[in-house]
This record gives structure tokens, C-alpha cells and sequence, in this order.
């Protein structure tokens, strides 16, 4: 399970990303704070895994937290940090990279997208857990594709839209266990081809697993999961 803390100085904000991370499976929402001094006091008695933060806050900025948090003596306990901001300076957005935020969302923005980027960290927490010790370039590359995606338009293939795409992912998200292509066909109206090449894009991607499934005969049945979709172990991913 992934413990996160919200720290945001617009209490309807807080509530919303709070709501909207207890939807999530694997993932759990262990407090909220609304300024910086509340954050570092909250970090260090809850050690949640991820952070939401905000960069301006009451008392200070994001930045000085995330800084506090990363110095040598702010502990040892590893916490990764999505800023979630509408600060648009650049010197803000490159001091929260190079403080190791995970990635930088710029408010406003749809409750989709930090969904989507909460999925991506889980499947990088377990991306990194299943590799083991010994990384390829190949684990590395994946894992900073699926944390700092590239924009969704040019991430598809040519002939695959992202309307399309996001009602394959959203209907494999809700589904109880794996569906086939047949099934994803059925349920969003497509057919088995599109929702076939869609899949494997999803697989590609990392948000999708692929299962086959052994009859008594004839070819195996593909099956497909979402891959955010179970409780995620592990260290961090900062």
C-alpha cells in the first residue's frame, strides 16, 4: 500500500486530491497538511511514501520542504514528492526537479491527470521491485518514461487517438479482474481489432499487463489487467 500526504494551502484542494487518492487501489491518504511548517512536522511522524505538494504555502514555499526533507540531516526515511502547483516560474519548476520531484503538475488541471500520474508512480514502485537488483538501460528507460511521460499526443502511435485511448484504459481500470480483447470490444463499442491494438499500447506503455490464459485447447487467451490496480511494495522510487 502507498501512504501519501497531501499538502496544500486551499482547503477545498486538499480535500479533493485527499478524495481522490483514497479511490485509488494501493493507495491510501495518511494525513493533510496546509502549510510548510505542517508538512516537515507531518513527514516526520507519518513517513508517507509520496507527498502531493503544493509550492505556495502560508509560511513558505514547497521548495524549502522539499529541500528540508532532502538535506542530510532531515532524515533518512525515503519520500517522494509530486508537486502539484500553479506557480509557472521556471526557477520553481527547475528547484523541484533538481530537489527529485517525481513530476510537476500545473494547476488547473483535470483530477484525470494526477490520477494517471498516481497510477504511473505505482507501476515505477513495482517496475523497480520486480527488476531486482541488477538494472538494464532497458528498466531505466521505462521507468523514467512511465514517471515523467511525454504529452499524450505524441506518446500514441499514429492512428490511435487519445479519446480512444483513455476509454480502453478507464474501462480495463474498473474491471474486476483481466478482460480479452473481445471483452474491452464489447464493453466500449469498438472493435476487436482497435481495442486489441490499443491494449498492446497500454501493455507497451507500462499501464497494462498482459496474461495468457491456457486452455485445454487450441491457442492461449490473452488477457489483459490494468496494472495499477493492486497494492504496490517496496522501496521508493526517488
Amino acid at each position: 500500500m502507498i501512504t501519501v500526504l497531501v499538502v496544500d494551502d486551499d482547503v477545498r484542494v486538499a480535500r479533493n486530491h485527499h478524495e481522490l487518492v483514497q479511490s485509488l487501489p494501493g493507495f491510501t491518504a495518511i494525513g493533510v497538511a496546509h502549510t510548510a511548517s505542517d508538512a516537515l512536522t507531518e513527514i516526520e511522524r507519518l513517513r508517507p511514501d509520496l507527498v502531493l505538494l503544493d509550492l505556495y504555502l502560508p509560511d513558505g514555499t514547497g521548495t524549502s520542504v522539499l529541500r528540508a526533507v532532502r538535506a542530510p540531516e532531515g532524515g533518512t526515511h525515503p519520500v517522494d514528492f509530486l508537486v502539484i502547483t500553479a506557480v509557472r516560474d521556471i526557477e520553481q519548476v527547475r528547484a523541484a526537479l533538481h530537489g527529485g520531484a517525481v513530476h510537476y503538475l500545473l494547476k488547473p488541471f483535470p483530477l484525470t491527470a494526477l490520477r494517471d500520474q498516481l497510477e504511473r508512480y505505482a507501476v515505477a514502485r513495482r517496475s523497480m521491485v520486480d527488476a531486482g537488483p541488477a538494472t538494464t538501460q532497458h528498466d531505466v528507460d521505462r521507468l523514467f518514461g512511465l514517471l515523467r511521460p511525454a504529452a499524450a499526443g505524441r506518446s500514441l502511435p499514429k492512428g490511435l487517438t487519445t479519446a480512444t485511448n483513455e476509454l480502453i484504459a478507464g474501462t480495463l481500470r474498473e474491471a474486476d479482474g483481466d478482460l480479452s480483447a473481445v471483452d474491452v470490444s464489447e464493453r466500449t463499442g469498438v472493435s476487436r481489432v482497435t481495442a486489441r491494438r490499443y491494449l498492446e499500447h497500454l501493455c507497451a506503455d507500462g499501464r497494462a499487463e498482459l496474461r495468457m490464459r491456457y486452455g485445454t485447447a487450441g491457442r492461449p487467451e490473452h488477457r489483459y489487467r490494468w496494472a495499477g490496480a493492486g497494492p504496490s511494495e517496496g522501496g521508493a522510487a526517488g
